[in-house]
């Protein structure tokens, strides 16, 4: 695994960042309040140093925004891990956040799909729509070139359910990313 730097700038946003998912500081800085509060809990959790900073056309909403910084973390993660061997490849943890439970499953495989199950009671965590939780997270599971399934089983307060499923993602993907002796765990002999 390495550090890597990623920009994205198209006529909507603009995305700078810097991932090592070997550790390090964690700063962020978007005009999507939220998404800097799920990506902060994202890196801490998961024992990544991420810098990133973000611009975007928020006259229109914050669809563009959440989805391209998606979009470049993901594939800063598919740059960062090179040819995965070394990795565990699998990872997956059920996260309570007091009345909320998420848990999400992730195969390192290189083969991208996405599936998210589960209802928010609300449709907005303050000005956030909570309909973009899983646009970023096809967005990354995509691009990152990883297989992400997440469940969000239950609870009362959006705000924690959202947490929940950052939370159980980051600790999905530090187990997924934890050493292992010998070659890549593939009976193709890589992943």
């Amino acid at each position: 695994m390495k550090a890597v730097e990623k920009e994205r700038q198209t006529r909507e946003t603009e995305v700078r960042l810097k991932l090592d998912p070997r550790g390090g500081a964690v700063r962020v800085e978007t005009p999507v309040g939220f998404l800097n509060h799920m990506l902060e809990l994202l890196a801490y959790h998961a024992g990544w140093g991420l810098e990133l900073s973000a611009r975007g056309d928020l006259e229109v909403d914050a669809h563009h925004t959440v989805e391209d910084v998606g979009i470049v973390l993901g594939e800063a993660l598919e740059e960062a891990l090179g040819d995965r061997a070394g990795l565990s490849r699998y990872g997956e943890a059920t996260v309570p956040m007091e009345e909320a439970l998420a848990q999400a499953v992730v195969d390192l495989v290189r083969r991208p799909f996405f599936r998210f199950e589960g209802r928010f009671p609300a449709e907005r965590v303050g000005q956030f729509d909570l309909e973009l939780v899983p646009e970023f997270l096809k967005a990354l599971a995509m691009n990152g070139r990883f297989t992400l399934h997440v469940r969000l089983f239950y609870g009362e307060n959006a705000h924690h359910m959202a947490e929940a499923v950052f939370k159980a993602l980051a600790v999905a993907l530090s187990r997924a990313l934890s050493p292992l002796e010998g070659g890549p765990r593939s009976t193709k002999g890589v992943l």
